[in-house]
């Protein structure tokens, strides 16, 4: 069931229809109605996501604020809890709080339902995330999916079962585990049919299988190349190999694959042998090689990561693209198209977890562990390269989907330190962080990374200015220049230019948001004139800004057009959007202080364009803001209230309004005197909330009534 109208939430999208469930849908429905809390449990297989989403969309109605879909499976940080929550809400991690806090303001007011998918690996700290925003937000219900309870007291809990078999052939047809295999196997196989003589073997097979749909799902993708009864033959009885034999079959061509799973396993990891266990038995060694490599990746990887992470001599680079579909036929992996317009592969959580314990039991994981590090290090390297380029959007998007896999990356980083990889890592990724959105969870890392490293070296400079930035993005000017002496130290110490003009950079923005002009203008200038004779490049970009802010703050607004216009011809020239947008931002202040208000429109509406493109907040609000000026400028008081009320919405997820510059919040605050002056404070409350009700990606969200409304 899809709502039947846009309703706000992300609720991901169903590729393949549920089969039977309409009990257990309508008691976890009504107990969702009944309870704030509700805790789907079950064991790995048995659809918990599936049911939950399904429940989710039907509720969806019920909520002014809309349901929103939280994945936990590629988290491994508890501590980063709070920032998937507020990543899949829309609401920003720009905030000098705690993100739990700015999660639980972000709700207080709200009616929406959570849904947090797979919390079993965090279930200690899911509890205390739950517990504080109930407590915060009294319109807010959760709805939790994990292996195991809680262990709230307001918590109600739902036990999914497997899907009822039949007890012989004369009532598999009312049979919805039954049923669920035929559907998925005509996927698979058009045309399947059960004939006569496969009645019985369909039968046995479902029982075989206990009705977990995941086994029912992998066996029916299997139909393909081997009938039913074959099948039978090939399945071990209610697969008692995978706990009493003396052997386990080999994962692969590595000696120490024939060792088999301790009988000192934990009994969640027999519930996954007993559910996927006999789908491995089918695998060739090679595919069972590949799927436990695989394990390594968070979230979704690309063919490209799968090949330099998981090729060796044992697994040929060349062969991975053909056993990675054969994975994908048999259901032990996903396919899905990329927004940059590749290919992506996960594997459910159940899987990659069963992978997972095969690599260990092959002696590999630290090995590939390493090797998914060094991978994502190098990654990271090339999108820095690449940020100020053509391929910008292209980056953007890459880096985007690569963010779990960036996570566990770093996360390793610090867990087993390997020369200045976390440093490299975590300030390589200063884009991501500062442009992208993520600057909280760019500060955790960063703190992380430069407390674990104190060595002077040019990679932990870099992160001490990737981290100046962060706090530059969350409004703290001060506490981004306290790192300028040791990053210009350390410039010195190693003959770094490039470090130099990151500590003068840095050291200007501090500067000219802490209102010393004077400063500014002198280590700005400093950092444009060892640029004259070669393109700009950042943080010679951030110097342009803090100049041309300097020099329109002094009126010498032609001055300050003649650095954005240099900063602008760059960035053209490398095909780059980001900073390109930032200088039309501040063109359109410039514009503004000398009264061409159709200019500045202009300029502040490209500026808003490339950053929504961006998925950047603070870009978004700030250009929001000068749009809301030159509509003041140009008499439009009920255009400004609008715009303001858009650009608030952001604010309101950003921390500090403004980033703390006082030139920018006087303007906004004389923009709203003027337009409530001529307006009214009825009217423009109600226009001003218009705009804060306006979608950011509705199709035209300036314009009073032009986007579509959150109910």
């Amino acid at each position: 069931m899809e709502p039947t109208e846009r309703r706000p939430g992300n609720l991901p999208t169903e590729t393949t229809s549920m089969v039977g469930r309409s009990t257990e849908l309508e008691q976890l429905e009504r107990l969702c109605r009944r309870s704030r809390l509700v805790t789907l449990t079950g064991v790995g297989g048995v659809g918990k996501s599936r049911l939950a989403r399904r429940t989710a969309a039907g509720l969806w109605p019920r909520f002014t604020d809309g349901v929103w879909w939280v994945e936990l499976t590629g988290l491994r940080e508890g501590a980063l809890l709070a920032h998937s929550i507020a990543e899949a809400l829309p609401l920003a991690d720009q905030s000098t709080r705690p993100m739990l806090d700015v999660v639980a303001d972000y709700l207080a007011e709200r009616e929406l339902l959570l849904v947090l998918d797979t919390c079993e690996h965090l279930t200690e700290t899911c509890a205390i995330a739950v517990e504080a925003l109930l407590r915060a937000a009294p319109g807010l219900r959760i709805l939790a999916t994990s292996r195991r309870r809680l262990g709230l007291v307001a918590e109600e809990v739902f036990t999914l079962e497997p899907l009822p078999v039949p007890r012989g052939r004369e009532d598999m047809d009312a049979s919805e585990a039954v049923t669920l295999l035929v559907e998925r196997a005509a996927e698979t196989v058009p045309g399947f049919t059960v004939s006569t003589a496969d009645r019985a073997d369909v039968v046995h097979l479902s029982q075989l299988l206990e009705g977990l749909p995941l086994a029912i799902e992998l066996a029916a993708a299997r139909l393909g190349e081997i009938p039913v009864g074959e099948l039978l033959e090939r399945l071990p009885d209610r697969f008692g190999v995978l706990h009493d034999a003396d052997e386990t079959p080999d994962a692969g061509p590595s000696p120490a694959s024939r060792s088999r799973p301790g009988r000192d396993t934990p009994p969640w990891h027999r519930a996954l042998r007993t559910t996927i266990g006999w789908s491995h038995e089918l695998c060739t060694p090679a595919e069972r090689l590949l799927w436990a490599r695989l394990s390594v990746f968070a979230g979704s990887f690309d063919t490209e990561a799968a090949v330099a992470v998981c090729a060796d001599e044992h697994l040929p680079g060349h062969d991975i693209p053909r056993l990675l579909g054969v994975l994908v036929d048999n259901s032990v992996a996903n396919w899905r198209p990329s927004p940059e317009g590749s290919e992506r592969f996960r594997m459910l959580d159940t899987l990659r977890e069963y992978g997972a314990h095969w690599l260990r039991e092959l002696g590999e994981e630290e090995r590939l562990r390493h090797r998914h590090l060094a991978y994502y290090r190098a990654f990271a390297h090339r999108a820095d390269s690449g940020w100020l380029g053509p391929e910008q959007l292209t980056w953007y998007a890459r880096t985007t989907s690569e963010h779990a896999n960036l996570r566990a990356a770093l996360d390793l980083s610090l867990l087993r330190p390997v020369g200045h990889a976390a440093l490299e890592l975590a300030g390589n990724l200063w884009f991501f962080w500062h442009a992208c959105g993520f600057p909280r969870e760019g500060e955790y890392y960063l703190a992380q990374a430069i407390a674990a490293d104190p060595e002077p070296c040019p990679e932990r400079a870099k992160a001490l200015w990737a981290e100046g930035l962060v706090l530059v993005t969350l409004g703290e000017p001060a506490a981004a220049g306290a790192r300028v002496p040791e990053i210009a130290a350390t410039g010195a110490g190693f003959g770094c230019a490039a470090t130099a003009d990151r500590a003068d950079t840095l050291a200007s923005i501090a500067a000219v948001m802490l209102g010393d002009h004077a400063r500014a203008a002198t280590l700005s200038q400093a950092v444009l004139d060892r640029h004259r004779c070669t393109p700009l490049a950042q943080p010679a970009h951030s110097a342009g800004f803090v100049r041309s802010l300097v020099y329109i703050g002094e009126g010498r607004i032609d001055e300050a057009v003649g650095v954005l216009e240099h900063v602008r011809a760059d960035c053209d020239r490398h095909g780059e959007q980001w900073s390109r947008a930032f200088a039309d931002y501040m063109c359109a202040r410039a514009e503004l202080a000398r009264g061409r208000v159709q200019a500045a429109l202009e300029h502040g509406r490209a500026s808003w364009v490339a950053k929504r493109r961006l998925d950047d907040s603070l870009g978004m609000a700030v250009a929001l803001d000068v749009l809301g000026a030159a509509a003041a400028a140009a008499g439009d008081a009920r255009q400004t209230a609008h715009l303001l009320g858009l650009a608030q919405q952001l604010w309101d997820t950003l921390g500090a309004s403004q980033i703390g510059v006082a030139e920018w919040i006087a303007t906004r605050r004389t923009c709203e005197e003027q337009a409530r002056l001529a307006l009214g404070d009825d009217v423009y409350t109600t226009v001003f909330q218009d705009g804060y009700r306006t979608r950011q990606d509705a199709p035209d969200p300036l314009v009073p009534g032009g986007g579509r409304h959150t109910p």
